[in-house]
């Protein structure tokens, strides 16, 4: 977006790291970048996030914070226990900065909205429960409220990536389908006027729409869902031999 020529504002929990990526999308672009050091996690946030922003025209909001109940796949009951942060920051992040931005964005009658969800969201996903039904909320929440404010000419849109090397999904090595985070960036603003739902590169449409043809049966089969943590077990361990 900084390429584009926005000014940037920046929110993450890691106040070095806002700090490092900061100065170099200055450095490399010449736009004004704001931090903001916010932990998703925590429902406190939100009221400073707001003071942050006062007096701001954002005329784009990105909502791609996310973490993953269980990073490997397992039976609900063999995950994680239960806390409020995959909520918080899923599902809470994403209704309050839309509300907190849109309230601006409708008096003008214009802005770009932008959720990240993922391919995962977009069906029932076994042995990743917590995390895929996250992601549907964001989906079905998105499309509605893009229902509602089109109108008034705000684009909100839906993103659900498959596979994207990020530190949440243990720095995959990117392929043909797992895409860098900035090859990913870079293709999928141009697909921001595609629809209220988009899977953000070429190689994710053609993956989601062989993904739809397969009878959701198979996917929710206990025959499946042993093969895959099978397959996971031995690329860990794998992994650790050959770090």
């Amino acid at each position: 977006l900084a390429k584009h020529g926005l000014n940037i504002v920046m929110i993450s929990r890691t106040l070095e790291k806002l700090q490092r990526v900061a100065t170099e999308v200055e450095q490399a672009t010449g736009q004004k970048v704001k931090i903001i050091q916010a932990d998703f996690t925590k429902d406190s946030v939100y009221e400073n996030i707001e003071e942050s922003l006062e007096g701001l025209e954002i005329g784009v909001l990105v909502n791609n914070v996310g973490m993953l109940h269980n990073p490997l796949p397992c039976r609900f009951l063999n995950g994680p226990d239960i806390d409020e942060n995959l909520i918080n920051c899923n599902i809470i992040s994403v209704t309050k900065m839309t509300h907190t931005i849109l309230k601006q964005m409708e008096p003008r009658q214009k802005g770009l909205i932008l959720n990240l969800s993922s391919g995962l969201g977009t069906f029932p996903c076994p042995l990743y429960t917590m995390y895929s039904a996250s992601k549907a909320f964001i989906c079905t929440f998105s499309k509605a409220l893009q229902a509602e404010y089109k109108e008034k000419g705000i684009i909100i849109q839906v993103v659900a990536p498959y596979g994207v090397s990020t530190p949440m999904t243990m720095y995959q090595k990117p392929s043909l389908i797992t895409k860098t985070a900035e090859e990913f960036v870079s293709e999928s603003l141009d697909y921001v006027t595609f629809g209220d739902e988009i899977f953000g590169c070429l190689a994710h449409e053609i993956l989601a729409c062989i993904l739809q043809l397969i009878p959701l049966w198979v996917f929710h089969s206990d025959r499946l869902q042993e093969t895959v943590l099978h397959a996971f077990t031995r690329y860990l361990k794998k992994r650790w031999r050959n770090p």
